[in-house]
């Protein structure tokens, strides 16, 4: 029995570490590793024994998280008493499995085998090994743009104008959406920053490259997701005494220097901000994302009391899209762009309330040095979920899943926190 453990526990390791390796990918890979890993687990056969789970409690209190996030998914499968798309249902519960699969992992833990450093380091070199490997492929296509047309995508640009710099950012997300693709770099970033930040000669290159990506692919959102990433762990290096008075001229400093950086970007330029005040009025000057969310909620009263359901909600901006004469909207299949909207519609205020307090609970049960990761990671989703479902794609749930795993492992032992961060 204790070979087979031997055997199946270096399985398990071994196929999370090319999960992680894995998540700056595109997501059919991502995709099969999280399945076989989640396999693995249950072979592992930590599940079978009661003592794990008495041992897991007695640690951590982190188990609380994946029970809140299971209760939420259960949530969504009971809303199939009055959902009125199955198919739609079906689809988006299968995609969510993971958050049922992960309650046991949660409740019992990974074994011993589990390298907090070693896996921070896996994911550290795959974020910079992510991006030459991209930047390679799109030099490639940029002057082999008859591949292009071979795989039929739908490029936006023309031949004889086109810069590099744009034709990275039209078609970057045809391989890996941007949004996502950003959201691992600065998930590295921050496991770079614990991991190195007692040696800037590796940190400050490897966070550089990492955060090239932003510029590379174009990504908005992720430029005030690093910004206010940043603001945190800068704060975090003062000194307690002095938190309050300099952490409030950093929070100014750099928000303006955010802004700046918004206002000058080549997506932001036809931006209003006056439009965000009559967001229910729909016009073609908008930004799309502010008519996507002025569609949504044109009606709130049609979905914010009970929902619509798990995976209706695409359903119901195709319908509102259709009524507000927004053709091409329709033809693009635009979802609602922000997670706590689609939350809210499907599964009404019940279930967005729960959802935050399943958020909330990640920094709440941890403690010590563990709480800043867990803070970190979660206003890395907390500002990405604003402009975008986030679970729409299996990306940002293996993200999730793989970002939970590492919060578990700080929590399991005090003694790799302290080696770990300092």
């Amino acid at each position: 029995m204790n070979r087979y453990q031997d055997i199946t526990g270096k399985l398990n390791y071994g196929l999370f570490l090319a999960v992680v390796f894995l998540l700056p990918f595109p997501q059919i890979a991502l995709r099969y590793a999280c399945v076989a890993w989640i396999i693995s687990w249950f072979f592992e056969g930590r599940w079978l024994s009661i003592d794990h789970l008495k041992s897991q409690f007695a640690r951590t209190k982190f188990a609380i998280p994946f029970i809140l996030f299971a209760l939420w998914y259960l949530w969504r499968i009971l809303s199939a008493l009055w959902v009125q798309d199955s198919h739609a249902w079906g689809s988006q519960i299968e995609r969510y499995l993971t958050f049922g699969l992960l309650l046991p992992v949660g409740l019992w833990g990974v074994n011993e085998k589990y390298d907090l450093r070693q896996i921070g380091r896996m994911l550290v070199t795959s974020c910079v090994v992510a991006v030459p490997i991209y930047l390679t492929l799109f030099i490639v296509l940029f002057y082999h743009r008859e591949i292009i047309d071979t795989l039929q995508w739908e490029g936006r640009w023309n031949y004889a104008t086109t810069t590099w710099y744009t034709f990275v950012g039209e078609n970057i997300s045809v391989v890996k959406h941007r949004l996502y693709f950003c959201a691992v770099e600065l998930l590295g970033a921050i496991v770079a920053y614990i991991l190195y930040r007692r040696r800037p000669w590796i940190l400050f290159p490897t966070v550089a490259v990492m955060l090239s990506s932003i510029l590379i692919t174009g990504s908005r959102q992720s430029i005030v997701t690093a910004i206010i990433l940043f603001i945190i762990a800068c704060i975090y290096e003062l000194p307690q005494k002095h938190r309050i008075w300099y952490g409030i001229g950093i929070i100014v400093l750099w928000l303006a220097a955010g802004g700046g950086l918004l206002k000058m970007h080549p997506r932001m330029q036809q931006f209003d901000l006056r439009s965000v005040t009559s967001i229910k009025e729909i016009n073609e000057t908008h930004e799309e994302r502010l008519n996507i969310w002025g569609a949504a909620l044109q009606h709130p009263e049609d979905y914010l009391w009970h929902g619509l359901g798990a995976g209706q909600s695409a359903n119901y901006m195709k319908t509102q899209y259709e009524q507000l004469g927004m053709t091409t909207y329709v033809q693009k299949k635009y979802n609602c762009h922000n997670q706590y909207l689609e939350e809210i519609m499907e599964l009404g205020l019940f279930g967005l309330l729960l959802f935050l307090i399943g958020w909330c609970s990640i920094p709440i049960c941890t403690h010590g040095k563990a709480r800043m990761m867990a803070w970190m990671f979660t206003l890395l989703y907390a500002c990405n979920m604003v402009t975008e479902c986030i679970f729409g794609r299996f990306d940002g749930i293996a993200l999730w899943a793989v970002g939970m795993m590492i919060i578990a492992l700080f929590e399991r032992s005090s003694t790799v926190h302290e080696a770990y961060i300092d």
